[in-house]
């Protein structure tokens, strides 16, 4: 049995991003994110979401007290 991957469109994408609309559409230009086209629509896999924002996120720093 085959499971297939919720695709999210431009709208949901952007709005998971806290974004317009044109950044995701600027991610797909730039091929910066996963996306599938089915017929004229574009939609984007929510693992590939989840890939992007976590390639995104910059840890912390850390910074210690001099002794």
């Amino acid at each position: 049995m085959v499971t297939v991957e919720r695709l999210l469109t431009l709208d949901q994408v952007a709005e998971r991003l806290g974004t317009g609309v044109r950044f995701p559409r600027r991610l797909i230009e730039e091929r910066r994110i996963t996306f599938v086209k089915v017929g004229r629509h574009v939609r984007i896999p929510e693992s590939a979401v989840q890939a992007y924002v976590e390639a995104n996120t910059v840890a912390p720093v850390v910074l210690r007290r001099a002794a």
